[in-house]
Order: C-alpha cells, then structure tokens, then sequence
C-alpha cells in the first residue's frame, strides 16, 4: 500500500509537471523573512499598508514565505540601529528611518537634506534621481539593497506653547532626527534634541522638548496634539524611510521570486506616497479644529505660514545646510559631492561646491 501511494504521488506531480500546474505555496519549503516594521504609532502606515502587505506577500508574489513581522518599537530597536542590525544579519528586511541611520554613512541623508525638497512632487524627482546610487551604497556599506524609498510627507513644526514664526524656536527645545534637521535648528537658536518617533509624545508631555518635527499625518495618528498647542506648517523635508532587505536574504530567492517582490514592494511603496500625497491635508485639518474626515480630532492653533520663514529656511540651505553635509560626507566618502550633484543636486537645481 505505501509503494501504491508513493506511486500515485509521484503519478500526480507529474500529471501536474506535463501541465504547467504549479505544487501550493503552502506545500513548499518556506523561507523565513525576519522582518523589523515601522512604529506602531504611525498606524496608518503600519496597520493601513505595511502590516497587511507583509501578510500577504507570500500569496500575492507566489513566493513561499514565513514571514514574522513586529514593529520597531515592539522590538525595542533604536531606529539609529537599524543598518547595522541589517549588516549583522539580526533581521531579514527592516523599516529604516533613513535621516536617523544617516550617522552610520552621511551620504544617505543626501536623498532629504533639509529644505531641499519641501513638497511631494520636488522630493520624488529627487528621490528617484538618488535611487541608484543609494542602494549601490547600502550594498557596498551594508551588504542590504533597497526595496523601497517613500516619505511622510512634509515635515512640519509642533510647539507645546505659542509660536508665530520659526524665528520663535530661539532659544526652545526641539525634537530633531536628522543631523542636517539639527543644523537648521542650530542656525535657528534652537535647541535640537534627538528623539525616535516613539519617544516624542512623553517627551513633549513632561517638558524634555518644546517643540517636535514630524508630518501631519504621523503627528495625528501619534496624538501628538493631545500635548501640543500650535502647529506651523512649514515643510522642512519628507522624512524619507525605506524598507531594506539584505543581500544574503534576497540571495535566498530565484530570479522569478526575485521580480516579483520587487514588484510587490513596489505597490507598497506607491501606497506610501498615496499617503504622503493625499492624507496630510485631512491630518492637518484634523488637528487644528478643522474639516475632519480619516483622522482623529483636536484644536491644535494653526499657525500662518509666511514668505518670511520660507526665505530663511532657504537662506540656512546654502548657508549651513549643503556646506554642513558636504564636509560630514565627503570626510567618509570623496565621491559624495560629486554624486550628489549629479543626481539630487541636477534634479532640485542646487549645486555643492
């Protein structure tokens, strides 16, 4: 009876072979992808986009995946950490904040300097003019390829007490989470302090911070108006993030499992835009006493933007902002300016001399 069965089996594998029958992904051998998500907090992110998508890439790439997904700060990872979790092998694909990994290698900052790319449109040209130079450098530095690249969306200004004006920040307390977001706030008479996203909110609470940069839609979702009071929305950058995958995780895949997650993580990207683009005007409104349709509400003050505080954030870009990156990544890497130039610098119209 088992050499019936075996026979039989074998029959049918190959009935299947003759016509073009795939065997079920659940059948296969599957391969583990140890995966370190965004924070909790941005829900929608995580639980809107990329919590489903890592439930159901195995299905939707016809790729027999084990996936174990948990948050960053589930995890308890410092988000700085996250490149260096990646070169040890401690997790297969991570979310990174990149302008927080940017201390392990200044040239990744180079994709979101501060008030370069201030709005969606300008900072995907620059995005994708950087794309590949980025990730040859993650695998060079890293051994870890990109798999996406997508921001937040504006960076704007959130303040636990009034303010009118970014000149107002003299002499306050203020969340930041990229060396060049500190360079400005330097220049500004601020204070900057480096904080994780999960770390703002108590930290805005009990007075560690006045102030805090994140975008509309994250600083809703995260409550941040539940300890602020005024919001400027002034946007500095995109808090560009990506999901990277190592190279000896990818190694693990044919060239058709391959094109097809590259594929899928390319839809999850374009969702993450979508947000970028489409929800930080409802989160804004949201938060300050607004129309309110997908977030949650509050009456945060919202403050006037004016052609005043545009002009000297882009007077601190060619007075400290380039100066200041170029000199940090062109110590680690002689070919930095030159790049950037080339790409970012050619696709915003700035060059660094």
């Amino acid at each position: 009876m088992l050499r019936l069965s075996r026979h039989l089996a074998a029959g049918c594998l190959a009935v299947a072979a003759a016509f073009g029958f795939a065997a079920p992904v659940a059948a296969q051998t599957q391969i583990p992808l140890r995966v370190a998500g965004n924070f909790s907090q941005n829900t929608k992110h995580v639980d809107g986009v990329e919590r489903p998508f890592f439930a159901g890439l195995g299905a939707a790439s016809g790729t027999p995946l084990a996936v174990n997904y948990n948050p960053l700060d589930v995890l308890g990872i410092q988000a700085a950490d996250s490149l260096r979790l990646l070169r040890s092998g401690a997790f297969d694909v991570m979310s990174v904040q990149i302008g927080m990994v940017a201390r392990d290698d200044p040239f990744f900052e180079g994709l979101d300097l501060i008030g370069v790319s201030t709005t969606v449109p300008e900072l995907r040209r620059a995005v994708e003019s950087y794309r590949e130079a980025f990730d040859q450098r993650l695998q060079q530095r890293f051994g870890t390829r990109v798999m996406t690249l997508w921001p937040f969306g504006p960076q704007i200004i959130y303040c636990n007490a009034p303010i009118n004006s970014v000149r107002d920040l003299r002499g306050l307390k203020v969340r930041s989470f990229t060396p060049t977001m500190s360079a400005l706030l330097q220049h500004l008479g601020a204070t900057p302090v480096t904080l994780q996203f999960s770390e703002v909110y108590p930290a805005l609470q009990r007075g560690v911070a006045s102030c805090a940069i994140t975008s509309a839609t994250s600083g809703n979702t995260g409550n941040w108006p539940e300890v602020t009071t005024h919001i400027l929305p002034l946007g500095l950058s995109g808090a560009v993030q990506g999901h990277f995958m190592t190279m000896a995780a990818w190694r693990r895949f044919s060239p058709e499992q391959q094109t097809a997650l590259t594929r899928e993580f390319r839809r999850m990207e374009d969702a993450m835009w979508d947000i970028a683009t489409n929800s930080n005007g409802d989160a804004l409104s949201c938060s300050t006493g607004g129309a309110c349709t997908e977030h949650k509400p509050f009456r945060n003050t919202l403050v006037t933007v004016n052609e005043a505080d545009a002009a000297l954030v882009r007077e601190a870009v060619g007075a400290v902002i380039l100066p200041t990156w170029r000199d940090t990544c062109n110590r680690v890497w002689a070919q930095c300016t030159q790049t950037w130039n080339g790409t970012v610098g050619a696709a915003r119209g700035f060059t660094i001399n």
